[in-house]
């Protein structure tokens, strides 16, 4: 997928004005809209303009873009970070179908994904009501297992006297529920756009996504770990503890024979939840160094002795 420069593609600086970007659209629909344009690309090139326009024109998109875009080229193959758009607080949950449609798949990568997965906020109807507004967050792993209380900051961007986008921080104190699943909707009420008159203020959903960690990972309610056991512990089988992102410790039993990628299940060991998840355990056996005389003498005594061959069965 190739990089847009929706900048070039309005022909206006990076530091462009908000009237600046409409006078700029305004010349360039005149010039390319197909029931007056005689350009050979005017089809093409309008949809390029409307693009650009659709990102550039709003103070959310185009602060997100600007965010993510820095050190781009045009045309240069792209692939956006993971949760690049985390922490960006937008008053609509994402394109339409028909906006993605009549976009680039570049515009549906970025902005197809906020709040992709979760409820839209309410109509804005004559009562003025406040529509919803939507950001993803990052979570540490374990908060879906304690609980917690977190100080988040959103960054929210607007348009200042000057017509240029500047981008505020607000910071709120989220209570974090035991059992939180990635992609999960967190409905902070009160907090998304205020209402007009005597209207009551929309929601903030924050989207739960969690920060990658060393040790774990989790899919819906499972959690998946790695279980390193030493060489005996898997030819013998043996009973080895196990540290929980909770902090606790449970006991597992190794089964004799077990190999490397062997996976055991501990039910009702993964996120607390109704019902809660499974830990699923994949078996790693790390092969302690010939680092000392005496080691090297149990693995001689080894070689010797059990007259194993790990690649028999390929042979033949």
């Amino acid at each position: 997928m190739d990089f847009k420069d929706y900048y070039s593609s309005l022909g206006v600086a990076r530091d462009a004005t908000a009237e600046d970007i409409k006078k700029a659209f305004r010349k360039l629909a005149r010039k390319y809209h197909p029931d007056v344009s005689k350009e050979k690309n005017a089809e093409a090139r309008m949809k390029e303009v409307n693009e650009a326009y659709a990102v550039l024109s709003d103070p959310e998109k185009r602060a997100a873009y600007d965010h993510l875009g820095q050190g781009y080229q045009p045309g240069q193959d792209f692939r956006p970070p993971p949760d690049w758009d985390a922490g960006f607080e937008f008053s609509d949950p994402g394109v339409s179908r028909s906006e993605a449609a009549d976009f680039s798949d570049f515009f549906t990568e970025l902005f197809g994904r906020i709040g992709r997965d979760g409820p839209r906020g309410g109509e804005r109807d004559f009562h003025a009501q406040g529509g919803d507004h939507h950001a993803k967050v990052l979570l540490d792993p374990e908060d879906a297992f304690r609980g917690a209380m977190r100080q988040i900051s959103l960054r929210v961007p607007r348009l200042d006297d000057r017509g240029r986008v500047v981008v505020d921080t607000r910071t709120l104190n989220v209570q974090i529920p035991k059992g939180v699943r990635e992609g999960q909707m967190i409905r902070l009420a009160g907090q998304g756009a205020p209402g007009m008159g005597e209207g009551k203020a929309g929601d903030l959903l924050l989207e739960v996504h969690f920060r990658l960690h060393p040790r774990f990972r989790m899919e819906g309610r499972d959690l998946y770990m790695t279980l390193r056991v030493a060489p005996w512990e898997a030819a013998l089988g043996a009973i080895v503890p196990v540290l929980l992102p909770d902090g606790g410790e449970i006991k597992v039993r190794i089964p004799e024979g077990a190999q490397s990628g062997r996976r055991l299940r501990v039910r009702g060991k993964g996120i607390p939840a109704d019902p809660p998840g499974d830990l699923l355990l994949d078996v790693q056996v790390v092969v302690p160094p010939a680092s000392n005389a005496r080691a090297r003498e149990l693995y001689e005594s080894m070689a010797r002795d059990l007259a194993f061959d790990p690649r028999a069965e390929n042979e033949g």
